[in-house]
Protein backbone atom coordinates (compact mmCIF):
# COMPACT_ATOMS: atom_id res chain seq x y z
CA UNK A 1 0.00 0.00 0.00
CA UNK A 2 1.59 3.42 -1.08
CA UNK A 3 -0.22 5.74 0.98
CA UNK A 4 0.01 9.50 0.17
CA UNK A 5 -1.17 11.90 2.40
CA UNK A 6 -3.13 15.19 1.14
CA UNK A 7 -3.51 16.61 4.11
CA UNK A 8 -4.07 15.56 8.08
CA UNK A 9 -7.83 14.61 6.90
CA UNK A 10 -7.59 12.72 3.39
CA UNK A 11 -4.66 10.67 2.11
CA UNK A 12 -4.98 8.31 -0.36
CA UNK A 13 -3.49 5.37 -2.69
CA UNK A 14 -4.39 2.74 -5.02
CA UNK A 15 -5.62 -0.78 -4.63
CA UNK A 16 -6.06 -1.98 -1.17
CA UNK A 17 -6.60 -5.64 0.00
CA UNK A 18 -9.01 -6.70 2.46
CA UNK A 19 -5.93 -7.28 5.06
CA UNK A 20 -5.18 -3.99 4.24
CA UNK A 21 -7.93 -2.78 6.30
CA UNK A 22 -6.37 -3.10 10.28
CA UNK A 23 -3.25 -1.38 9.03
CA UNK A 24 -5.35 1.47 8.32
CA UNK A 25 -7.29 1.30 11.68
CA UNK A 26 -3.72 1.72 13.34
CA UNK A 27 -3.10 4.25 11.47
CA UNK A 28 -5.97 6.27 12.80
CA UNK A 29 -7.98 6.38 9.83
CA UNK A 30 -11.40 6.15 10.39
CA UNK A 31 -13.18 5.59 7.11
CA UNK A 32 -12.49 4.60 4.00
CA UNK A 33 -13.87 5.44 0.72
CA UNK A 34 -13.40 3.18 -2.19
CA UNK A 35 -13.54 5.19 -5.94
CA UNK A 36 -12.67 2.10 -7.79
CA UNK A 37 -15.77 0.21 -9.76
CA UNK A 38 -15.56 -3.32 -9.44
CA UNK A 39 -14.40 -5.47 -11.88
CA UNK A 40 -11.41 -3.41 -13.77
CA UNK A 41 -8.87 -5.83 -12.91
CA UNK A 42 -9.08 -9.54 -12.34
CA UNK A 43 -6.83 -9.43 -8.91
CA UNK A 44 -9.12 -6.66 -7.46
CA UNK A 45 -11.01 -7.65 -4.70
CA UNK A 46 -15.00 -6.93 -4.49
CA UNK A 47 -15.67 -3.62 -2.74
CA UNK A 48 -18.05 -5.85 -0.38
CA UNK A 49 -15.05 -7.53 0.88
CA UNK A 50 -13.31 -4.58 1.98
CA UNK A 51 -16.36 -3.00 3.09
CA UNK A 52 -16.55 -6.54 5.30
CA UNK A 53 -13.24 -5.86 6.71
CA UNK A 54 -13.92 -2.00 6.87
CA UNK A 55 -17.04 -2.65 9.10
CA UNK A 56 -14.89 -5.31 11.25
CA UNK A 57 -12.60 -2.98 12.42
CA UNK A 58 -15.26 -0.23 12.78
CA UNK A 59 -14.55 2.31 10.12
CA UNK A 60 -17.35 3.72 8.27
CA UNK A 61 -17.10 3.16 4.46
CA UNK A 62 -18.31 5.02 1.16
CA UNK A 63 -18.85 3.11 -2.21
CA UNK A 64 -18.30 5.90 -4.61
CA UNK A 65 -16.57 3.74 -7.76
CA UNK A 66 -15.66 6.84 -10.49
CA UNK A 67 -15.67 4.55 -13.40
CA UNK A 68 -15.68 5.19 -17.27
CA UNK A 69 -19.00 7.27 -16.66
CA UNK A 70 -16.44 9.85 -15.26
CA UNK A 71 -17.11 12.25 -12.71
CA UNK A 72 -20.66 13.74 -11.75
CA UNK A 73 -22.32 16.27 -9.48
CA UNK A 74 -23.49 13.50 -7.89
CA UNK A 75 -20.14 11.44 -7.13
CA UNK A 76 -18.48 14.99 -5.61
CA UNK A 77 -21.18 15.64 -3.38
CA UNK A 78 -21.18 12.25 -2.22
CA UNK A 79 -17.23 12.85 -1.63
CA UNK A 80 -17.97 15.86 0.27
CA UNK A 81 -20.50 14.45 2.68
CA UNK A 82 -18.41 11.60 3.43
CA UNK A 83 -15.44 13.40 4.36
CA UNK A 84 -17.36 16.14 5.94
CA UNK A 85 -19.39 13.09 7.78
CA UNK A 86 -16.18 11.50 9.11
CA UNK A 87 -15.38 11.80 12.74
CA UNK A 88 -11.20 11.55 11.34
CA UNK A 89 -8.44 11.31 8.87
CA UNK A 90 -10.22 9.40 5.79
CA UNK A 91 -8.45 6.91 3.59
CA UNK A 92 -9.39 7.21 0.04
CA UNK A 93 -8.36 4.59 -3.24
CA UNK A 94 -8.84 3.62 -6.51
CA UNK A 95 -6.42 2.16 -8.79
CA UNK A 96 -3.30 4.44 -8.59
CA UNK A 97 -5.27 6.95 -6.11
CA UNK A 98 -5.47 9.94 -8.89
CA UNK A 99 -9.46 9.30 -9.37
CA UNK A 100 -9.63 9.62 -5.10
CA UNK A 101 -7.37 12.94 -5.19
CA UNK A 102 -9.42 14.05 -8.51
CA UNK A 103 -12.85 13.70 -6.38
CA UNK A 104 -10.96 15.13 -3.23
CA UNK A 105 -9.96 18.17 -5.18
CA UNK A 106 -13.18 18.53 -6.61
CA UNK A 107 -15.35 18.38 -3.61
CA UNK A 108 -13.14 21.17 -1.73
CA UNK A 109 -14.21 23.78 -4.58
CA UNK A 110 -15.79 26.68 -3.21
CA UNK A 111 -14.43 25.44 0.51
CA UNK A 112 -10.60 25.87 -0.49
CA UNK A 113 -8.10 28.46 -2.91
CA UNK A 114 -7.16 26.42 -5.97
CA UNK A 115 -4.00 27.49 -5.79
CA UNK A 116 -4.11 25.64 -2.39
CA UNK A 117 -6.22 22.20 -3.80
CA UNK A 118 -3.75 22.09 -6.55
CA UNK A 119 -0.42 22.66 -4.06
CA UNK A 120 -2.11 19.96 -1.87
CA UNK A 121 -2.40 17.54 -4.47
CA UNK A 122 1.07 17.99 -5.86
CA UNK A 123 2.39 17.56 -2.66
CA UNK A 124 1.13 14.28 -2.15
CA UNK A 125 2.43 13.72 -6.08
CA UNK A 126 -0.54 14.13 -7.96
CA UNK A 127 -0.81 16.57 -10.66
CA UNK A 128 -4.14 18.32 -10.50
CA UNK A 129 -3.63 21.67 -12.51
CA UNK A 130 -6.33 21.04 -15.46
CA UNK A 131 -8.68 21.82 -12.82
CA UNK A 132 -7.93 25.21 -12.20
CA UNK A 133 -10.40 26.86 -14.12
CA UNK A 134 -13.44 24.43 -12.60
CA UNK A 135 -12.17 24.96 -8.85
CA UNK A 136 -11.49 28.61 -9.39
CA UNK A 137 -14.96 29.40 -10.46
CA UNK A 138 -16.58 27.87 -7.23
Amino acid sequence: MDLKRINDHVSVSGQIMPEDVATLKSLGFTAIVNNRPDGESPDQPASEEIEAAAKAEGLAYYAIPLGRDGVSPELVAKTKAALEGSAGPVFCFCRSGTRSTTLWALSQSGQMEASDIIAQAAEAGYDMSHLAGILSRS
